[in-house]
């Protein structure tokens, strides 16, 4: 506590007017909760993106299309698997010793899992066919411990260095960073793809956009290095009441906020990932078998009798350009997120989020009519799950942490959070791809999995508090 004095760059004045609390800045708590949550997320998503471009190929050689698809996202959702863990290590820490030392442990975490992914030999190596997939989901599974530990810090870092009024707007900072992480993640992307030929792309291209994150991982730490503890952690330090088992104490005291988060978060999490994921699988495809066999003939690869028999028509987009619309897309995500901030604070967090559910809900129902054949409709489709999603996420980081005392507040929220994304994000890309297949070619299906989402995440709203005026500084158990 008195190394990180030295950083500080205000103080907090007691009622008698003397300076007494250090604290960190306005500009602090925004970039380093905003950059923080950017590097998780662009490493995430680096890594969601490869899963659909090239790890089928390169990981699953000799599996048929479908079958390498759905190993590469089983791998995929390992980190889901790992979140609940590292929400339970890191909220351990976060909770006992602090959420400084925890946020720089979750960043380096991250950071050096996705730079090892960019040096993993492949299984078209000789010698590497069953090792490197197991390496990967072994790197995989960090990334996953990572940012299970990572998002609940970042809206603590954001929500407990918020002015009185503003804690749902200084909590879409951090959830800024998955917009930002995703752009930039796709930029890279699509720089490479339009730079390198496939051949020179499947090589090595592939594993520029895993290295990279070295450098983003640099700043990150040079920014949450400098922070000081929040006002609450340091109000549970003087009244004595640093749980010894954090985990313990959520689950025998707070075990119904924990049930309540899991499931307030539920849409949002397989809304994003249907977005994104499978969008992407689906967007790509070929829009016919007659298309897709002229592909695998141009490429040399002619289809064999088990590709043709698995085949279900998609979009047929090109990739670059599809890359192109998820993007659009995400610009509006993070520009509602930006919106949903003062909204949740007129409006309470609770009531704005029945209604954002609500729409989540309608939009599943009418998936069929923007994801059916035609670019434009899916460019529509794109533009209004994505706004939806700003909506969704930009509060969750207000409304989680507010429904835990500060004693127990990281382990609680990352607990919810985290459990949340193993019901919601971990199946959602293979959920919606199985759907798609049931289905024949139609995503109706697909939208029919998220409304039942939806229905799912409203019971918990309904049934819930609202937490817009809870005394977060002084709330402790």
């Amino acid at each position: 506590m008195n190394e990180s004095c030295n950083y500080m760059s205000s103080t907090a004045p007691s009622k008698e007017g003397e300076s007494t609390q250090p604290v960190n800045s306005r500009g602090r708590v925004i970039f380093a909760s905003m950059i923080g949550t950017t590097i998780e997320f662009y490493d995430f998503y680096v890594y969601a993106t490869a899963s659909v471009l090239v790890f089928p190929k390169l990981f699953f050689p000799n599996a048929t299309d479908i079958n390498a698809l759905l190993s590469a996202f089983a791998i995929f959702g390992v980190a889901f698997v790992a979140r609940p863990v590292g929400a339970i290590v890191f909220g351990h820490f976060g909770d006992k010793f602090g959420r400084k030392g925890t946020l720089v442990a979750s960043l380096l975490t991250m950071g050096i899992a996705t730079f090892l992914i960019g040096l993993l030999p492949t299984a078209t190596v000789a010698g590497w066919a069953l090792l490197a997939p197991l390496l990967l989901v072994v790197l995989r599974f960090c990334q996953g411990l990572a940012l299970g530990g990572e998002w609940s810090g970042a809206a603590l870092l954001a929500t407990e260095n918020a002015p009185e009024g503003k804690r749902a707007v200084y909590g879409t900072f951090p959830q800024l960073g998955a917009p930002i992480g995703f752009i930039i993640a796709n930029l890279i992307f699509i720089w490479m793809r339009g730079t390198l030929t496939d051949q020179q792309f499947m090589d090595w291209g592939w594993r520029v956009p895993f290295l990279l994150s070295a450098v983003l991982v640099i700043v990150g730490l040079y920014v949450r290095l400098k922070l000081v503890e929040s006002v609450s952690f340091s109000k549970v330090i003087e009244q004595d009441k640093i749980q010894k088992l954090p985990l313990g104490a959520t689950l025998k005291n707070h075990w119904r906020p924990v049930v309540a988060g899991t499931f307030i978060m539920l849409a949002t999490y397989v809304l994003f990932y249907i977005m994104t994921s499978f969008t992407l699988t689906f967007g790509k495809a070929p829009a016919s078998l007659e298309a897709a066999k002229a592909a695998a003939e141009k490429a040399g690869k002619p289809m064999t009798q088990a590709q043709v028999d698995s085949f279900v028509p998609g979009l047929g987009i090109p990739e670059n350009q599809f890359l192109w619309m998820l993007i659009v897309g995400v610009v509006f995500f993070g520009i509602f997120t930006v919106v949903s901030g003062p909204l949740a604070e007129k409006w309470g967090r609770r009531k704005f989020l029945l209604g954002v559910t609500a729409g989540i809900f309608v939009f599943g129902a009418l998936w069929f009519a923007m994801f059916g054949p035609g670019q434009a409709a899916a460019m529509v489709g794109l533009i209004v799950g994505f706004t939806l999603m700003g909506l969704t996420f930009g509060p969750m980081a207000a409304i989680l942490p507010e429904l835990f005392p500060a004693n127990v507040r990281y382990t609680g929220s990352a607990v919810a959070y985290n459990l949340s994304s193993v019901l919601g994000a971990a199946p959602a890309s293979f959920i919606a791809i199985a759907l798609w297949q049931f289905g024949e070619g139609s995503t109706a299906w697909v939208g029919a999995y998220m409304a039942l989402a939806a229905v799912l995440t409203f019971i918990a709203l309904w049934l819930s508090r609202e937490t817009k005026n809870t005394d977060y500084e002084n709330n402790v158990a």
